[in-house]
């Protein structure tokens, strides 16, 4: 009997939450799996076609490319820029303040954030200015590093905020133990805090990684559907295949990319696990 009511309390709370999950997500992406595999036009089948098309055009790879490289670059600074401001910040008694203020950039608008990238950034922007230069660093090499810059002033905040969060759940005895046996304060951190923060370096990696994938609204404000192609990356190639109702070709893409994301977490997840049992 006990059970029982273990079973109905565990389907009351979960059950909402996955007809909601499996309504708005699962089921549409369903359709974009049947979808890959029909024309667009006419819903014919047409078997791997769609994916065939998808790995011989030229964007695709480049937006792979230019996606996978802002990806190796942002998720690695972010996650070390997010765990040094938030190792300095939890010794600062106003922590909280500073958590407010690194959240900043997360509320403002994204039409704001590219007016101001246009205004630091342009041929004749601040930057340049105080340079005393004249680049174009919108439409030259140089564009793939603003949108790194962007991407990482965006979104430290949250990771500085996760990372805070966890390093204030480790206990306070064990850090205050290890002063007591002569540990400073770098052995503290190595020794003490960094390998009870595991849980948090895996969320925040995953979190930050799926992230990545979505930074396309300011590239988008503020260089079009077409920017210089060192800043290329998948979602202009999903905007501009859905601009042009090129459905079969995007679901294709869509369904790769969801099996590259979906492998990449279940292999750090094991790696996550391993870890652990380690």
């Amino acid at each position: 009997m006990k059970k029982k009511k273990q079973w109905r309390s565990f389907a009351f709370f979960v059950l909402p939450g996955f007809l909601g999950i499996s309504g708005f997500m699962l089921l549409p992406f369903l359709d974009v799996i049947r979808r890959s595999f029909t024309a667009a036009a006419t819903g014919r089948f047409v078997g791997g076609d769609n994916y065939a098309r998808v790995f011989e055009n030229q964007a695709f790879w480049l937006a792979v490319k230019n996606t996978a490289r802002f990806t190796a670059v942002c998720l690695p600074l972010l996650l070390l820029l997010g765990l040094f401001c938030a190792m300095l910040l939890s010794d600062f008694a106003q922590a909280q303040f500073w958590k407010s203020v690194f959240l900043l950039p997360m509320a403002m608008p994204s039409v704001t954030v590219a007016m101001i990238w246009k205004m630091v950034f342009s041929k004749g922007g601040f930057l340049n200015r105080f340079l005393g230069a004249s680049i174009d660093y919108m439409g030259t090499g140089a564009s793939f590093w603003v949108l790194v810059f962007s991407y990482v002033w965006k979104n430290l905040g949250y990771t500085v905020v996760l990372w805070l969060a966890g390093i204030c759940s480790v206990p306070k005895d064990t850090t205050e133990a290890a002063r007591v046996d002569g540990a400073g304060w770098v052995r503290v951190w190595i020794f003490v805090r960094l390998p009870q923060l595991k849980g948090v370096f895996y969320t925040i990696t995953v979190l930050s990684f799926l992230n990545t994938f979505k930074s396309f609204r300011e590239a988008y404000l503020v260089a079009g559907s077409y920017p210089q192609e060192k800043m290329y990356l998948l979602s202009h190639l999903f905007n501009n295949w859905f601009a042009a109702l090129e459905l079969d070709k995007m679901s294709a893409a869509a369904v790769c990319l969801a099996l590259v994301l979906l492998i990449f977490v279940l292999l750090f997840f094991a790696l996550f696990q391993r870890g652990e049992e380690a």
